[in-house]
């Protein structure tokens, strides 16, 4: 009996992990259409600075009321090694992702969100290289399959038209390094096991912000962003409530708490669902759906899903062969 309750609660708690990658990673989608207007009116140094301030406030508040007045304390983790993280994760992710998407232009918003589902592959490899052994074979053909649907999905089913096309490859290159800092900020938060997902979030973003305003202050300073005028940020306003509050407060907190859940190796494989919501919420401007971009759509859902059922069946005979 107690078997079977410890069974179902684990049922429970993987679902529960799922639920919340998925919705991060939707949220997280509908920012790169969003961030398409605001990057015409402001410089993505400065909208960072302000979207992770919003955010951060967010965290801390949410943090006092759950933890106390000890919320803060570091329980004997670096705080260096969470300056680093959240550098990494939020002023490397948020200034190379939007300026990559800004240098992009008009597409900025499709090239970014499609360069998102190269993070499984990103996270396999590092996985492999932080655990000193190779990938298994069958994720590797997952994460494939994943990204040649949404290759589908962004291209419309003209994959040699996109190979042709022009291409951004210092946009590109910037964005990928986005999506590179973001995975290893996922990692990261399996090194701080004594603080809760909502802690490492909280405290990671504050020290990433020191980071953050630091380098924006500093291109200001040097005339290479303009400094933000009072009409700017009236203009932007409507962009910072779904980039701070939804986006920066919400997305992170549901992907930390995932990923605390499946383990990034397995979580960062919802990354495949960005671009996904990205399209979906461009479809809701007009663009109807062709059928190659659905085929590429369910395409991409099967995979995570399989890959995700793979893992765990994996995990749990692994760990019935150590026990036996």
């Amino acid at each position: 009996m107690k078997s079977e309750s410890a069974s179902s609660a684990s049922r429970t708690r993987y679902w529960k992990g799922v639920a919340l990658c998925l919705s991060a990673t939707a949220l997280m989608g509908a920012m790169f259409p969003v961030m398409t207007d605001a990057l015409k009116q402001i410089d993505p140094f400065t909208f960072t600075s302000l979207r992770y301030l919003i955010a951060g406030v967010a965290f801390a508040t949410l943090l006092r009321h759950r933890e106390g007045a000890d919320a803060f304390r570091t329980d004997g983790h670096s705080l260096v090694t969470a300056w680093l993280l959240g550098s990494v994760g939020f002023c490397g992710f948020g200034s190379f992702v939007f300026l990559g998407q800004q240098l992009a232009g008009p597409d900025g918003a499709l090239d970014a969100s499609i360069m998102m589902a190269t993070q499984p592959m990103m996270g396999l490899l590092l996985g492999a290289w932080l655990r000193r052994s190779a990938p298994p074979v069958l994720s590797l053909v997952f994460v494939a399959v994943s990204f040649s649907g949404v290759s589908l999905v962004i291209t419309s089913g003209d994959l040699l038209a996109a190979v042709h096309g022009p291409q951004h490859y210092a946009a590109s290159g910037l964005i990928v390094i986005g999506a590179f800092c973001w995975v290893v900020y996922t990692f990261g938060s399996a090194r701080f096991t004594r603080w809760s997902a909502l802690k490492y979030t909280t405290m990671t973003t504050w020290l990433g912000l020191t980071t953050i305003v630091t380098v924006n202050a500093i291109l200001i300073a040097l005339h290479v962003v303009p400094a933000p005028t009072l009409p700017t940020l009236r203009s932007i306003a409507p962009h910072l409530l779904y980039m701070g509050p939804v986006a920066g407060f919400g997305a992170i907190l549901f992907w930390v708490s995932g990923n605390r859940i499946l383990g990034p190796m397995n979580g960062v494989l919802f990354m495949d669902v960005v671009p996904i919501t990205a399209f979906v919420v461009s479809a809701l401007t007009g663009v109807v759906p062709m059928s190659a971009q659905i085929a590429g759509a369910t395409l991409t859902a099967a995979a995570l899903v399989m890959n995700n059922v793979y893992l765990r069946r994996r995990s749990l005979r692994i760990t019935a062969s150590a026990a036996a």
